[in-house]
């Protein structure tokens, strides 16, 4: 059962669900799907997913539902909030590749960060992503994020060497004249 926390036009965010972990290890066992997170070299059970996302479920970290299907399709969250220096790190994937590409991660994306703007008052979101990672750094320019810095030859994945990209957002890159959030409520 999933509930609206974050409500946008396409999808809403709702806490995680420890029910849906074999849904997850489903999505996490797929090389096409975990290729451009950290975790592509594990191999996921359901009793370690449900241990995975018992912990999520304390924080800030919350299921991406599709609105029309009240389908889960992936998951966005934050790590590492630190309340006194205002930030935080953030993480989303799509599992369910019929949703790459079609705007979800956007808008995921834009309901969180505002939510962490608004509400838990965050002023500084980092994110870390692959430089081979493009459909990913397409949609985070789009909502706001910058690249701040790279780690060269970070990771090995394919037989080749490859680098971390850094990206962080602050509030006036995501509420800026030219932000993403800005088209978002003016739809």
């Amino acid at each position: 059962m999933y509930f609206r926390k974050m409500v946008g036009q396409k999808c809403y965010l709702s806490p995680i669900d420890i029910d849906d972990a074999q849904q997850y290890v489903k999505w996490l066992n797929d090389e096409e799907v975990v290729r451009n997170l950290s975790m592509a070299a594990k191999v996921i059970s359901i009793e370690s997913e449900k241990e995975i996302l018992s912990r999520l479920a304390k924080d800030h970290t919350y299921g991406i539902i599709d609105i029309e299907a009240d389908k889960l399709i992936g998951n966005v969250g934050l790590i590492g909030i630190n309340h006194m220096h205002q930030s935080a790190e953030i993480g989303i994937f799509i599992g369910d590749k019929k949703y790459w590409d079609r705007g979800f991660g956007t808008e995921a994306l834009c309901l969180l960060l505002d939510f962490s703007f608004k509400t838990l008052n965050l002023h500084s979101i980092i994110l870390r992503t692959y430089d081979f990672n493009k459909r990913a750094i397409a949609c985070y320019e789009k909502v706001g994020f910058r690249k701040i810095g790279e780690a060269r030859d970070a990771l090995r994945y394919g037989m080749e060497w490859h680098n971390t990209l850094f990206m962080d957002i602050l509030p006036e890159d995501f509420y800026g004249e030219s932000s993403r959030r800005k088209a978002h409520e003016d739809q």
